[in-house]
């Protein structure tokens, strides 16, 4: 479901949070833990930086350059093949269903900049037609939040078609 970026993301943001325990279970008052904590929030400062970079697509605080917002996740979807096949639903006389080049531009627009599990639970449930419960089950995630994360998609989408 995500694409190389995302699960890098996901990824970091994971071993960000077992460093993070970790630095939080030092001895704040050993001279040895000292050292080891100022190590850790090195390394986690670094992990923001990666994910900065990923989420955004260049990289965190230089100001030249092209904005392009969510570069990496736009480049997989735009060769993402996540909407389901319906034509044999249709009807033999009815055209073929296509999007012009100007609604996959807003579909893509759209769909980038979700974050990756509004995404998926938006994708889901919308375009795979599974209940809040089936996903969160799918997901490990608690039924409410799979709401919230569709409901914040949904904005998004009414932000952009209104």
């Amino acid at each position: 479901m995500g694409n190389w970026a995302d699960i890098l993301i996901q990824e970091y943001s994971e071993g960000k949070r077992q460093l993070d325990k970790l630095r939080n279970s030092l001895d704040k008052t050993d001279p040895m833990d000292m050292q080891d904590r100022k190590t850790i929030s090195s390394m986690i400062g670094d992990m923001d930086f990666v994910i900065k970079w990923l989420e955004t697509g260049q990289q965190p605080g230089v100001m030249r350059g092209i904005d392009v917002k969510s570069v990496y996740q736009k480049r997989s979807l735009e060769t993402m093949e996540f909407i389901p096949d319906i034509m044999e639903q249709l009807e033999p006389n009815h055209k073929p269903l296509s999007l012009s080049e100007e609604q996959k531009k807003v579909l893509l627009n759209i769909l980038s900049s979700f974050s990756f599990r509004e995404r998926q639970c938006y994708i889901l449930h919308v375009a795979q037609g599974l209940s809040m419960s089936d996903i969160a089950e799918m997901l490990s995630l608690k039924k409410r939040t799979v709401q919230q994360y569709i409901e914040r998609a949904r904005k998004k989408v009414e932000q952009v078609v209104s």
